[in-house]
C-alpha cells in the first residue's frame, strides 16, 4: 500500500514540475515612425515583463520614377526612458522592390539598410545617454548630496556615451516574397547577412509561405517570425474577420517540420473596416466614439453596423448607409490560436513570442493580466 501511494505521489509531483517545461521570450511589435516610451509605456512593460521589442526602423519601397529601391518612412526618435528591452530593427521591403531591383541594385540596398539601420542605433544610444545624463545631473531632491561637486553636462554626456555601442543581435526582415521573388529576395538577405556580419538575421514567414514552404522556398536567414494574422484581405465584403480567425490559421499550420527555428507573432489590435454599396473605402483605427454612438449607429450582425447619418471621423467621411465591420480577436480566439501554434510548432525558452502591436489604446483594451496570460499559455 505505501508503494502505491508513494508512486502516486512521485507521478503527481512530476506531472507538475513537466507542466511548465519553458518560458517564452515576452515580446511586441512596436509600427509607429516615433517610439518616446514615458512613465505609462514603462509601467505597461514592466506589469506584463516584456523584454524584446521589434523596432520598425524604416521601410523600403519602389520608387517609379528613379526606378530604384529606396529606404522612406525612418522612424524619427527612440527614446526608452526607464524601459531596457532587447531591441531588434525590423526593416519592410515591398515584394515590387525585389521584383524590380536587379543585383547591383540589391547589393547597394543591403549596404544601405547596414549604414541606416547603425545611424538609427547611433541617434538612440545618443538619446539615452542624454537621459542618463538628465538624471545624474538633475536627481530627485531626496538623493541629492548637500556637498555635490557641479557637474558638466557636456562632460557626463561623454562619459555615458562611452559605455554605449550598437549593438543589434538581430535584424528583421519583412516581406510578403512570391514564388516569382524569391530569387531576388534570398539573395539580398544574403548580402544584408555580409553587411551586418555581428547580427543574426531573421524574416517574416507568412502562413501560405509556412504551408506551402516547398513553393515559397526557405529563407537563408538565422530564424523566422511567423505572422499569425492578416489572414485575408480587409477589403473584402464577405471577410468575417480579416486579422484572422481559429478556423483558418488550423488550415495553415497544418505540418511542424518548417526548416527554420520560428518565433510567433499573434495579434493585438483591432480596426473598423468601411464599405459602402459593397465596395471597400477604407479603414478607421479609431472607431470607439463612433461605436458608442447608438443613435448614429446601428448594429445589424455580430460586429456589423450601418450609420445612420453623415459624419467625419477623424480626416474621414463616411455617409448613411455606409457599413461598418468591427474586427478584433477575442479572447477565447486567441487561446484557440495558441492551442493551434503549440499543437504543431516546437516552443521552448528560445522561442520569441511577440504581439502586434504595442499600443496603449489596444493594451488597455485587453488589459495587462489578459496578455501576461496568453504569454503564459505557452
Amino acid at each position: 500500500m505505501k508503494n502505491i501511494i508513494f508512486i502516486l505521489l512521485f507521478a503527481a509531483l512530476n506531472g507538475a514540475s513537466c507542466e511548465k517545461e519553458h518560458e517564452v521570450v515576452r515580446s511586441f511589435c512596436y509600427w509607429k515612425t516615433e517610439l518616446n516610451f514615458q512613465k505609462e509605456e514603462d509601467s505597461l512593460m514592466k506589469n506584463m515583463n516584456v523584454k524584446h521589442l521589434y523596432v520598425r526602423f524604416f521601410d523600403v519601397d519602389w520608387n517609379p520614377y528613379s526606378k530604384e529601391p529606396l529606404p522612406v518612412a525612418t522612424i524619427k526618435d527612440i527614446n526608452l526612458s526607464k524601459s531596457n528591452p532587447d531591441i531588434t530593427p525590423s526593416i519592410f521591403i515591398t515584394n515590387e522592390v525585389v521584383l524590380q531591383s536587379n543585383k547591383k541594385q540589391l547589393d547597394s540596398l543591403a549596404a544601405r539598410i547596414a549604414r541606416r539601420v547603425q545611424k538609427i542605433g547611433i541617434a538612440m544610444n545618443e538619446n539615452l545617454a542624454q537621459t542618463r545624463t538628465y538624471e545624474i545631473m538633475y536627481p530627485e531632491v531626496n538623493t541629492r548630496k548637500e556637498n555635490a561637486k557641479p557637474l558638466n553636462y557636456d562632460s557626463v554626456k561623454a562619459a555615458e556615451l562611452s559605455k554605449l555601442k550598437v549593438d543589434f543581435k538581430e535584424i528583421l526582415i519583412d516581406c510578403d516574397w512570391t514564388e516569382k521573388s524569391k530569387e531576388n529576395y534570398f539573395y539580398l538577405l544574403k548580402r544584408i547577412k555580409e553587411n551586418s556580419p555581428a547580427s543574426k538575421i531573421a524574416s517574416t514567414i507568412r502562413l501560405w509561405q509556412y504551408k506551402y514552404a516547398e513553393k515559397a522556398g526557405t529563407p537563408p536567414v538565422d530564424k523566422g517570425l511567423l505572422m499569425c494574422y492578416n489572414l485575408t484581405k480587409p477589403d473584402d465584403f464577405k471577410t468575417k474577420n480579416s486579422i484572422g480567425t481559429s478556423d483558418e490559421l488550423a488550415q495553415y499550420i497544418t505540418h511542424g517540420d518548417y526548416k527554420l527555428p520560428l518565433d510567433i507573432a499573434l495579434p493585438l489590435y483591432s480596426w473598423a473596416v468601411v464599405f459602402r454599396g459593397n465596395q471597400f473605402k477604407g479603414i478607421l483605427s479609431d472607431y470607439n466614439e463612433l461605436r458608442s454612438d447608438t443613435i448614429k449607429l446601428k448594429k445589424t450582425d455580430t460586429d456589423k453596423y450601418v450609420l445612420q447619418d453623415d459624419i467625419l471621423v477623424g480626416q474621414t467621411y463616411l455617409r448613411n448607409g455606409d457599413e461598418i465591420r468591427i474586427e478584433k480577436i477575442s479572447d477565447k480566439e486567441l487561446d484557440k490560436m495558441i492551442s493551434i501554434i503549440k499543437d504543431k510548432i516546437k516552443i521552448d525558452n528560445q522561442t520569441r513570442v511577440t504581439f502586434f502591436s504595442f499600443d496603449n489604446k489596444y493594451i488597455n483594451d485587453y488589459g495587462t493580466q489578459n496578455i501576461s496570460d496568453f504569454y503564459a499559455r505557452f
